[in-house]
This record gives structure tokens, sequence and C-alpha cells, in this order.
């Protein structure tokens, strides 16, 4: 039984006329106030809850009520949205 032939793949070239990045996207690292930003607002949202949690729901806010709960998941939700942008 004859043997089939095996075949030579090209070498693949991109196109020269099409950058492979995005123009005019930046490849800097991100500036050092975004991850410590969004640490302290990861910080600050779990010990609002604690807080809230610990003293009855009578801390930080009383009139607040359960609104206090949205402002610590809001703290940890915009750090995650911080934390979208990091380098």
């Amino acid at each position: 039984m004859p043997k089939s032939q095996v075949r030579k793949k090209k070498v693949y070239t991109p196109p020269s006329d099409i950058s492979p990045a995005v123009k005019g996207a930046s490849n800097k690292p991100s500036p050092l106030w975004l991850p410590v930003t969004a640490v302290s607002l990861i910080v600050i949202g779990i010990a609002w809850l604690v807080v809230y949690y610990l003293s009855s729901q009578q801390w930080p806010v009383e009139s607040w009520r359960y609104w206090n709960l949205a402002v610590g998941f809001g703290c940890m939700v915009a750090s995650l949205g911080l934390l979208s942008r990091w380098r």
C-alpha cells in the first residue's frame, strides 16, 4: 500500500495593512491610585456591613435602615468596576 504524501503548510503571515493591536488603545500600566482605591472600597464596604450587623442595625446610620446594605454592597460593586480596568 503506498504512503500518503505529507502536506507542507504555509507559514502564516498577517496582512501588513491591519495592526494586531487596536489603534488608540494605550498599553500603559494602571495608575497607582486605581488598585489602592479599589481595595479601599472593598474594605470600607465590608466594614460598613460588619458594623451594621454587629450593632443590631443601629450604626452606621440608623435612619437609613436597609439602605445601609446598599451602601456596603455598592462600595464593593464599585471596586469591581475599578478592578475591571486594572492592567
